[in-house]
């Protein structure tokens, strides 16, 4: 299961549960194919990524067999392979053990889509161990696994400096229409261009959309990174190359429709969206330059793209068609209630020599009453013999109870008239 880390220990994200994982991976393979990768070795003398940063965090590729996955074991450095070293798989309770091959690399091959999977080796009494994800129906999956390079556990550290971050081409939004609903994943790679660690000139903080619920950190997320409540957090100093960020919360969507209003605290090189599409879901911003549909593992997702957003500059995502249910009948019981509430409370403060005016209005209540226990009846008889939906029975139902209730409420504000027994027989 993805668990979410908050400020005081460690917790369930409601957002991103075990089949949400699968999804997200679904997701990357899929971005795989949209936007083309960066190499380890940025152009210019960027700084190569921490490896543990890495490890054990499954990268989806194309350029491997379908259902394989290739597991390099290294130690501290990229450089640093672990060569003749047993890789055990774990696949419910099989395990199955490849030996790496002069580049560290031990690969798994013909394994079964969908398949929970987890790898693991010991490496001089030091455990390592993967992420579980399921096994890729088309193309592959690459990970590391990274051991703890015990001539640098005495190095002294390097001195932080004061510069600037921005978030990598890498990071998506990534949103899941759910009923009345949108689950948000904010996929952030903060990136430190320096060879020496960075502290940036203010903290790196941001906050979700005021009605975001159920906000928490994602497993594989740096441990700097933190949330109360709405507000999102990452700790400096930050260690050349990329430092991961994964959020997870939930958007309400009654009316079928969320507008995401989002500010950054630091440059983002590359906006891009990804949006699963649920029946006559759509994508709108003003910052993306390009979006189209695409199939990926049996599902449809909408990806648009923009160019780089600077820090603090609002970015704008509205996505419409999201599943619920129409609150046109609640709406509409509820202004016939306030409807015969208001006129009832107006006959009930007239003057009360108008007697007969009085009586004629409790007159037409009780007939409106008795019209409205009729229809109710024909209603439930529907019902019960199958003539009428479920949806629209209960909407019409409750309807009728809200209309009847405020009818009771009206008839109470007048006294009784001589016809009072006689209503009230009747309506028995």
């Amino acid at each position: 299961m993805i668990t979410a880390k908050g400020t005081k220990g460690t917790k369930d994200t409601k957002g991103a549960s075990a089949p949400h994982r699968a999804w997200l991976l679904c997701v990357l393979c899929f971005l795989c194919g949209l936007c083309a990768g960066r190499s380890e070795a940025q152009p210019g003398g960027f700084a190569m990524p921490d490896p543990k940063q890495m490890a054990g965090i499954p990268r989806p590729v194309t350029d491997l067999p379908d259902g394989s996955v290739s597991v390099r074991l290294i130690r501290g450095q990229l450089s640093n392979n672990i060569a003749d070293h047993p890789v055990e798989l774990h696949a419910g309770s099989k395990v199955t053990t490849v030996t790496t091959d002069g580049n560290g690399r031990a690969e798994f091959k013909g394994l079964a889509p969908g398949t929970a999977v987890k790898f693991t080796a010991d490496v001089d009494g030091e455990h390592l161990e993967s992420q579980e994800f399921p096994a890729p129906g088309r193309g592959g999956i690459r990970l590391m696994l990274v051991a703890t390079d015990s001539t640098k556990k005495n190095a002294a550290p390097v001195a932080a400096i004061a510069g600037t971050l921005s978030i990598g081409e890498q990071s998506r939004f990534v949103l899941q229409p759910r009923e009345e609903s949108v689950d948000a994943f904010y996929l952030l790679d903060i990136a430190n261009d320096q060879t020496v660690p960075v502290n940036p000139p203010a903290p790196f903080a941001f906050d979700l959309p005021s009605d975001a619920v159920g906000a928490a950190i994602m497993e594989g997320s740096s441990p700097q990174a933190s949330v109360k409540g709405t507000r999102v957090s990452v700790q400096g100093p930050f260690a050349p190359g990329h430092t991961f960020v994964q959020v997870a919360s939930s958007l309400p969507a009654l009316d079928g429709s969320i507008e995401i209003t989002q500010k950054l605290p630091a440059n983002l090189a590359q906006l891009a969206v990804i949006v699963k599409k649920t029946g006559e879901t759509t994508l709108k911003s003003p910052q993306l330059k390009e979006q189209r549909e695409m199939p990926a593992d049996g599902e449809v997702f909408i990806a648009g793209t923009g160019g780089p957003v600077t820090a603090g500059q609002p970015i704008q995502i509205i996505v419409d068609g999201v599943p619920h249910h129409s609150q046109a009948p609640r709406r509409t019981a509820l202004a016939l209630a306030i409807g015969v509430v208001v006129i009832g409370t107006w006959f009930a403060s007239r003057p009360t020599g108008d007697a007969s005016a009085a009586a004629a209005e409790r007159a037409r209540l009780i007939a409106r009453r008795e019209k409205l226990f009729n229809e109710l009846t024909r209603l439930e008889r529907d019902h019960r013999a199958g003539r009428t939906d479920e949806r629209r029975h209960a909407a019409r139902r409750e309807e009728l109870v809200a209309s009847l209730e405020a009818i009771y409420n009206a008839l109470d504000t007048h006294e009784p008239g001589p016809d009072a027994a006689g209503g009230a027989g009747a309506a028995a």
